[in-house]
């Protein structure tokens, strides 16, 4: 069993640990700087740039008014790093992200380490090879904040038994504090559950119910402080849409809904390769039978257990999205890479060959996706010649490394993830950013808004939807008009600027606006959009 002397794993595991965070930041920022902002990054860059304009608050605001769906906990991270810029950018907006997922890189070598570093390794490689991370990874993401919090507090708590680490149970309600900071009731409920399930599974019925009791109170404590501070920033009303957006929408499903299953089905396709993989290795597990003293494979329980709870804790609210996953895909990717750690059994010996076959073919897969999509997407996908000498260097490298060295998996693994993150970085985010463009069509607006000033009207954008991406990138004070039915726009008086869809101007039964020719025309969202001046039209 690889296991570090004593001695050494503080300080050399906690020094490796640090530097594959680093480098992992690194990889995280890579290529970003001033990129467009698109979809729901917009609503949290509109938050940054309301508070760099107006100071911080309690809850992020947008036109002026708070938000009620979150504390400004993010917004606040976003804040601190834009003040010496002067202004929000891509790479301020998602560092608190990109930190989150270093951390988290940071903690899974350190859990897995002291018993195999090739277990350590390949658990890292095998959570930036899953979809859904690699994504969040890249935005503003309070889910991947939540998913660094709960595995602290888990890796606190299994320290403390394993590693001789003290009780620390000021960081551990640190933590909590923060993570109801950052992400309401859920983002305290999160954490609490992982680290119960450490106790329960590990029969510690002493800390179990103490730290379950005093999780409890601060989550009542917690609750009726953002409550008052609700009332104090928008009185009872502001207070009650707290309630229904951070408490009731979710649990009723008025926020959508989705089937009790939905986590356990979706999460093969959301969090792949670590959570298909991971079902794999338990059922592996339970096949081979249980080695009770064994610690690493107490460990993979304790993993089995945290991961179990998020996601059962998780199918109860109605509401389901799924980056809510996130704080279980790190114990998905220590079970999923658990068969390298050196267990014996045909199964495993399946498993790492499964596993090594599919990092070897993944360049190689990338490439043939990439001329798939280069058909679907000729005119953004037109130059590909970078990506694809990248992708064929990392394929050779790849198959030289198990040629040479035969089963040696570490080398595949994070060719493949260089490969993944390669292709992501250069082709997956552009192509994102060309679809989904706002900031061209609304910079093109803003351009003539200015030459003829006028008061501006989003029709039918929605206030929290479309608007916030038409807003965010104006960068100032202006709070437009909304309006959402014909009816509330035939009340609207030129002259002003409307801002509309391509096909409700063409289905447009209002007869000042049928006259209209538009004074801009172009993408917006994926969507034809136009821009009309109504002091032309006839009264």
């Amino acid at each position: 069993m690889d296991i570090v002397p004593a001695p050494l794993l503080g300080a050399t595991i906690r020094r490796h640990s640090l530097g594959l965070g680093l480098l992992a930041l690194m990889l995280f920022i890579a290529g970003n700087w001033d990129q467009a902002i698109i979809g729901f990054d917009s609503r949290f860059v509109l938050f940054a740039q309301e508070m760099l304009r107006h100071g911080p608050s309690f809850f992020p605001t947008t036109y002026g008014q708070p938000y009620a769906d979150y504390l400004a906990t993010s917004t606040l991270f976003t804040w601190l790093l834009s003040l010496p810029l002067g202004r929000i950018t891509s790479l301020t907006a998602w560092l608190p992200t990109a930190i989150a997922s270093a951390i988290i890189v940071t903690l899974i070598y350190r859990l897995t380490a002291p018993y195999s570093r090739r277990w350590a390794l390949l658990s890292i490689a095998l959570l930036l090879l899953s979809s859904t991370f690699i994504s969040e990874t890249r935005s503003v993401s309070l889910d991947q904040m939540l998913a660094a919090v709960a595995l602290t507090v888990f890796y606190l708590g299994y320290a403390h038994d394993h590693f001789g680490g003290g009780k620390r149970w000021h960081w551990l309600l640190a933590l909590l504090l923060l993570g109801f900071a950052i992400r309401g009731p859920i983002g305290l409920v999160i954490p609490t559950g992982v680290l119960c399930s450490y106790y329960l599974i590990n029969r510690q019925w002493r800390q179990l119910f103490s730290f379950g009791l005093l999780a409890l109170a601060l989550l009542v404590a917690c609750v009726g402080l953002l409550l008052l501070l609700a009332k104090l920033s928008g009185g009872e009303a502001f207070m009650q849409d707290v309630i229904r957006m951070q408490f009731l929408g979710r649990m009723d499903g008025s926020e959508g809904s989705s089937g009790v299953l939905y986590y356990f089905t979706s999460s093969l396709g959301n969090y792949a390769l670590a959570y298909p993989l991971a079902i794999l290795v338990l059922i592996a597990v339970l096949i081979n039978g249980r080695r009770p003293s064994d610690p690493a494979l107490q460990l993979l329980l304790f993993c089995a257990a945290a991961g179990l709870i998020v996601m059962l804790g998780l199918s109860i609210p109605q509401a389901k999205k799924a980056r809510y996953m996130l704080p279980m895909i790190p114990m998905a990717a220590i079970i999923a890479a658990y068969p390298f750690r050196g267990v014996q059994g045909r199964l495993f010996a399946w498993l790492r060959g499964l596993m090594l076959g599919v990092w070897a073919l993944i360049p190689t897969l990338l490439i043939g996706a990439l001329l798939m999509a280069r058909h679907r997407f000729p005119e953004q996908l037109n130059s590909l010649g970078l990506v694809f000498t990248v992708l064929a260097v990392l394929q050779v490298l790849l198959l030289g490394i198990l040629l040479k060295w035969r089963w040696q998996p570490v080398g595949p693994a994070f060719c493949s993830v260089l490969a993944v993150w390669s292709t992501y970085i250069m082709v997956v985010e552009p192509l994102e950013r060309s679809l989904y463009d706002t900031r061209t069509f609304t910079l093109g607006a803003q351009a003539l808004i200015q030459q003829h000033p006028a008061p501006l009207v989003l029709h039918a954008l929605g206030k929290d939807g479309k608007a916030i991406k038409f807003m965010v990138n104006l960068n100032c004070d202006r709070v437009p008009l909304f309006t959402q039915l014909p009816s509330e726009l035939a009340l609207v008086q030129g002259p002003a600027w409307l801002v509309m869809s391509q096909a409700d101007f063409e289905g447009s039964s209002d007869p000042r606006v049928r006259v209209l020719s538009p004074a801009l025309s172009g993408q917006f969202d994926k969507n034809p959009y136009v821009l009309l001046n109504l002091s032309k039209a006839e009264r």
